[in-house]
């Protein structure tokens, strides 16, 4: 399974994203990133598949009302490309996307999106538990700071670097936006 056979899912790169309210962020470059395979797999006319959060939460600026619920203007969809609305955190609860893929006969994912520990890896998580070939691409996800139950803040750079350790190698692949877009190195 390589590479070239796979979707890119596009998870939650979504203007509420960017509010600050999130607090500190890893991998400015990370939409960059994102864009540049988006632009990648347009050109090669591979399938991309987009995931937008529509939150259900009264505060949350990803709620279907509010401006931060729309993509950013570097992952809009184009005319064709799927968007599958999700209320959790799995792109494949409570969505048609397992059965599209299915469907379409997508058996291999490439992950981006928003963010590292929390939509992106359990997504990931459940693709790999779907039996889906699934990659992320580690410059082209990021997270925000955490602080634990104790109190203690962790650097969203450690818990980016912490949720791909965890899913390389039992869920996912984890690679860079370079390897992608290098065709001598695709895996």
């Amino acid at each position: 399974m390589t590479i070239e056979s796979a979707a890119l899912l596009i998870i939650d790169v979504q203007k509420g994203l960017e509010d600050p309210k999130w607090g500190p962020r890893n991998n400015p470059a990370a939409e960059q990133n994102i864009g540049r395979l988006l632009a990648y797999w347009r050109a090669s006319s591979r399938p991309i598949i987009h995931i937008q959060h529509c939150s259900t939460e009264p505060e949350s600026p990803l709620r279907p009302d509010r401006p931060g619920c729309a993509f950013q203007d570097v992952v809009e969809p184009q005319a064709g490309e799927p968007v599958f609305q999700k209320s959790v955190n799995s792109a494949f609860i409570g969505t048609a996307l397992e059965a599209h893929l299915r469907e379409q006969g997508i058996n291999a994912l490439v992950a981006v999106g928003l963010t590292t520990n929390h939509c992106v890896s359990t997504t990931v998580r459940m693709a790999g538990n779907l039996g889906f070939t699934t990659f992320v691409v580690s410059d082209a996800t990021a997270t925000f700071d955490r602080e634990g139950p104790d109190g203690t803040v962790y650097k969203a750079a450690q818990v980016h670097d912490i949720s791909l350790a965890s899913l390389h190698g039992e869920f996912a692949t984890v690679v860079t936006t370079e390897t992608l877009l290098t065709p001598a190195s695709v895996v």
